[in-house]
């Protein structure tokens, strides 16, 4: 008897506390514009947080609540869905360039000699809180694939060959997981130019130009020749390294002969024809005066 009744009492407050519940939430229920429906549905779903919200539905509250929607973007619709999105609120659509995730390092083993061997948990963070990487460079892709795993649209892969992340520009989407993902900062969001072309420094190395070339072959040594021949001021050097601006380089490959190891990758493009060298001419030795001698005959 003393179960049964039990069990009635804790029934009775169970639906005395729900009914509480309702009536409470009922009295402070927030109305939520039902336009946020309709703006996720125009989303892709991706729920990947490039548009820096946590999920489409916060993105679609925030394009539906805000009357200056310039600042935001979805990096997997794009343009055209950003523009759908805003014919539908009677807004300006946000203009972005679309742009790529790019690995800049170009240490392939060849390049870049092993030094040591990492026998932990192959993961990029783990492995770069205890040592620099398996060679002297501590800039250069370790390889264990935390980029791989952060993007979900299988658009970054670790060459087995070159022990390097190398991003797929058809599948990227530039939503930026795999750039938070990379402890060494080697990845970056850049222009995506027609065809995938591209013309970057794989190189992020900030040591002196003898250190950098001893732990890797193809390292930038800040010898700055490629920013003199740039005619349109997209590279800086900074720290012994070279970078260039994809907002502000043009394409015309000059940069890419004068770097004298290579550092600078050119993609979707053939390299202008270096111009033979011509040896300085000799200064002309001068000529012998001839006398002209008067004989007497």
């Amino acid at each position: 008897m003393t179960v049964l009744f039990t069990i009635l009492t804790l029934s009775l407050l169970g639906i005395f506390a729900a009914v509480v519940l309702y009536f409470v939430a009922q009295k402070f229920k927030v109305e939520e514009d039902p336009r946020i429906d309709e703006v996720e549905k125009m989303l892709p779903g991706a729920n990947c947080g490039g548009c820096g919200f946590a999920g489409c539905r916060g993105l679609a509250d925030a394009l539906v609540s805000k009357d200056d929607i310039s600042a935001l973007f979805c990096p997997v619709g794009g343009a055209s869905t950003m523009e759908g999105i805003a014919t539908y609120l009677g807004k300006v659509a946000p203009k972005k360039e679309p742009t790529v995730a790019t690995v800049r390092c170009g240490g392939v083993c060849s390049k870049r000699p092993r030094t040591n061997e990492y026998n932990g948990t192959k993961s990029c963070v783990i492995a770069a809180s205890f040592y620099v990487g398996e060679s002297a460079c501590a800039y250069g892709c370790l390889g264990y694939g935390d980029c791989v795993e952060a993007c979900a649209f299988d658009a970054i892969k670790v060459n087995p060959e070159t022990g390097i992340a190398e991003v797929d520009p058809d599948k990227c989407t530039a939503c930026g997981a795999c750039v938070k993902a990379c402890p060494k900062k080697i990845i970056e969001l850049r222009k995506k130019w027609p065809k995938n072309r591209a013309v970057y420094v794989a190189c992020a190395s900030k040591d002196k130009g003898a250190v950098t070339m001893k732990a890797c072959k193809a390292g930038c040594i800040g010898c700055g020749k490629c920013a003199k021949v740039c005619a349109f001021g997209a590279i800086t050097i900074e720290n012994g390294l070279a970078y260039i601006d994809s907002q502000k380089c043009k394409l015309c490959r000059k940069c890419v002969n004068e770097c004298p190891t290579g550092a600078i990758v050119l993609k979707g493009m053939d390299p202008l024809p270096k111009e033979p060298k011509v040896a300085p001419a000799k200064p002309a030795e001068p000529k012998a005066e001839v006398k002209n001698e008067s004989v007497n005959a």
